[in-house]
């Protein structure tokens, strides 16, 4: 394999540093204390191809690769892991319409989503089913016109401001995990309402609410797919989903080492930088070298999907590295800033309670393990 990025990858790299760097990056630690959701940006976004990256052209995206994507996602969470998650929330709604969906349902709801005019949110998780996401309670029921969702979903990244929704349900509740289907729910649906925002230990600004489905109805044609065939799609786009979370963990990772050999260069004890301390190196030296390993597994994973190939075992393997690095990453910033480290005027206190999403969101890190425990025992 080729560790080396293109001349294509190196010049959206430099591109997305940029705008992370002087559109993201002045008001984050801001919008993290007030916790205002980044529409300006997500706009922003969307007028520089990013929230349709990864489809075609013709569907109003940029039409690049699952790579594009990562490195994009990578350089985003470095500055602030919340616009990150919107993004990778979005793309979630977007694939799952992309990869499932028939062509009718592509042209009506892709270029929208593609272009930043609409912004998406997957709606999977219910108050009692999390990791056990085939005990969901959720119900699809058919009637005339098509199906009324009855149900209440947690924790959908999105969830507040989404105007399109990917939402899971029960269609036999009797076949268990074979009996979930997937339907696209307008934001503007009668008997769809959002539940209150949660607050957050971190990723303050961005949007995590509930949903309530009481009699929502839902065209007959806005099933994904076939009846009952809802599960093996979350699968299949939770492959996705995990490179991305994973490439976020890289950005939270790589911004905790940066500041990290930025302060102990300056800060000085016993009359010499901190930086000249061995506790400080091998720290630091911990550091770099998780989150290059991390950026490897991403970018392994992110071809694997981008030649077609399964990459199930290596996605998980991709997120439970990379989000374990980000949380050591993150714990040794605040260590070797000492006190600074723990007040929010210094940015690692934002990353340290970013980083522990990571090993939660799409997948604990425990579920993580059993998949690729099982991907090896085949």
């Amino acid at each position: 394999m080729d560790f080396k990025l293109g001349e294509e990858h190196r010049l959206l790299q430099s591109s997305v540093r940029d705008f992370a760097e002087k559109e993201v990056k002045p008001e984050a630690a801001q919008r993290d204390r007030t916790g205002e959701f980044p529409r300006y940006i997500v706009e922003k976004m969307g007028k520089l191809g990013l929230m349709g990256i990864v489809f075609p052209t013709e569907l109003g995206g940029a039409g690049l690769d699952y790579l594009s994507y990562v490195i994009a996602v990578e350089e985003l969470a470095r500055i602030d892991a919340s616009v990150a998650i919107t993004l990778l929330a979005h793309t979630l709604c977007a694939s799952h319409i992309y990869y499932f969906g028939n062509e009718e349902q592509k042209k009506r709801y892709l270029p929208p989503l593609a272009k930043g005019e609409r912004l998406g949110a997957w709606a999977l998780t219910e108050p009692g089913a999390g990791s056990d996401a085939a005990s969901m309670k959720t119900m699809a029921t058919p009637d005339e016109s098509g199906w009324r969702l009855n149900g209440e979903k947690i924790f959908t990244t999105n969830g507040s401001f989404a105007e399109t929704f990917v939402v899971m349900a029960s269609t036999d509740m009797s076949k268990g995990a074979r009996g979930i289907s997937a339907f696209i729910v307008d934001g503007n649906t009668p008997g769809l309402s959002r539940a209150k925002r949660f607050e957050k230990l971190g990723f303050n600004s961005s949007d995590t609410a509930g949903l309530i489905l009481d009699n929502a109805r839902v065209a007959k044609e806005l099933i994904l797919g076939e009846v009952n065939a809802g599960f093996r799609q979350v699968m299949g786009v939770l492959d996705g989903g995990r490179i991305g979370v994973a490439a976020m963990s890289v950005g939270i990772a790589r911004a905790c080492l940066e500041e990290s050999v930025s302060y102990a260069k300056q800060r000085r004890q016993f009359n010499q930088p901190i930086a000249d301390f061995q506790a400080i190196q091998w720290m630091l030296s911990d550091m770099a070298t998780e989150a290059d390993a991390a950026r490897l597994l991403v970018y392994r994973a992110a071809r694997m999907k981008d030649a077609g190939e399964r990459c199930t075992k290596e996605s998980s393997m991709a997120k439970l590295f990379a989000s374990e690095a980000a949380v050591k990453a993150a714990t040794k910033a605040v260590q070797v800033h000492g006190g600074y480290g723990y007040i929010k005027e210094f940015a690692v206190e934002r990353y340290f309670r970013d980083a522990k999403l990571c090993e939660i969101g799409e997948g604990t890190t425990e579920i993580q393990k059993m998949v690729i425990a099982r991907e090896i025992l085949k």
